[in-house]
């Protein structure tokens, strides 16, 4: 795989409307500052446990569920911060379940691996590696026993795909002809080992035609060509299909974990993954297309600090769980 390439993004840039653009963009940019915001408090002490950060990976979280309709339930991963904003969780419900507080998305039971809400359509994170991409095909085979019109979405990242839990799955979702897909966030490392030292083959999606499914690698920094590959794919899906695998190409701006120094990510890479930032993509089609101003650029900005800002003051000030409800929401 050549280490300082993204696909080309060969779609109509002008078909998404400028209203949802600027929501994309606004949701992404949430993100991003939600997750600048979470690294501080962090390192400060303020928050229980660890965190998986995904600064730079915005526009597929963005892409992916803004292609989802209602109904639909996707399954995320130890990072799924930016899955759940992008699925609709605020703030607050993230801030205050980071904090291990009642006020948080899960009580303050799940922490940061386990953040979600199926009523917004997206079961709470599985931090096992591979772990959501059987319970998507389970969720799957249950759509189409029931006759339902909804499709499962599993997140997953590269560092999964040699798990035996991937090939069970995705093979069980193949041969049943399942309303699943499976979309890869490939960020060119699973932990602090490169992708290419893990996989002969250049592009995870390759191994799509081993199960007889289609497979699309797409530009994972570019919202628009995430929105556009998922749009067409869950709708296949949806008129049965069948399952596919779509690989996002992406990279993370930050370690694995808070404690990865990232020695591993070279200057030259980050110069040329940090030049491809998703949120500057995004707020250049805004520029050059729609014509959105440097002011309304900044009332966003402002007004997500300020959201931010009082869901942290929230979350501190919310109460802890009583040890009397440790059973409650328990399913088994």
């Amino acid at each position: 795989m050549e280490r300082y390439k993204l696909p080309e993004s060969n779609i109509d840039r002008t078909v998404v409307s400028k209203d949802l653009l600027l929501a994309m963009y606004t949701r992404m940019l949430m993100i991003r500052k939600f997750e600048d915001r979470v690294k501080m408090l962090f390192l400060e002490g303020n928050m229980p446990g660890t965190i998986h950060q995904c600064q730079g990976q915005e526009a597929s979280a963005v892409g992916v569920c803004y292609a989802m309709q209602d109904g639909d339930q996707m399954t995320s991963t130890h990072r799924p911060h930016g899955h759940a904003i992008a699925k609709g969780l605020t703030p607050q419900e993230m801030m205050g379940e980071l904090y291990g507080k009642i006020s948080g998305c899960c009580k303050g039971k799940g922490g940061s691996m386990h953040v979600g809400d199926m009523d917004k359509g997206m079961v709470p994170a599985i931090a096992i590696v591979a772990g959501g991409i059987p319970l998507a095909t389970g969720i799957a085979l249950s759509y189409k026993l029931r006759k339902q019109a909804n499709v499962a979405v599993c997140f997953f990242g590269d560092g999964a795909v040699n798990e035996g839990a991937f090939h069970e799955a995705v093979n069980m979702g193949a041969i049943w002809d399942l309303p699943v897909v499976y979309v890869c966030e490939n960020n060119l490392y699973g932990a602090s080992t490169a992708i290419a030292d893990t996989m002969k083959l250049e592009y995870v999606a390759e191994r799509a035609a081993a199960y007889g499914i289609p497979g699309e690698t797409v530009n994972g920094n570019d919202v628009l060509a995430v929105y556009e590959a998922m749009t067409r794919v869950i709708a296949e899906t949806r008129a049965g299909a069948g399952p596919a695998i779509v690989e996002l190409m992406t990279y993370r701006r930050t370690g694995h974990s808070r404690r990865d120094p990232c020695h591993y990510q070279d200057s030259p890479e980050k110069e040329f993954y940090f030049s491809q930032d998703p949120i500057e993509i995004s707020r250049k089609d805004l520029e050059d297309i729609h014509g959105v101003g440097v002011d309304t650029f900044d009332e966003i900005a402002d007004a997500l600090d300020e959201e931010i800002e009082a869901a942290i003051i929230h979350a501190q000030e919310a109460p802890e769980p009583e040890i009397e409800d440790i059973y409650d929401d328990v399913l088994a």
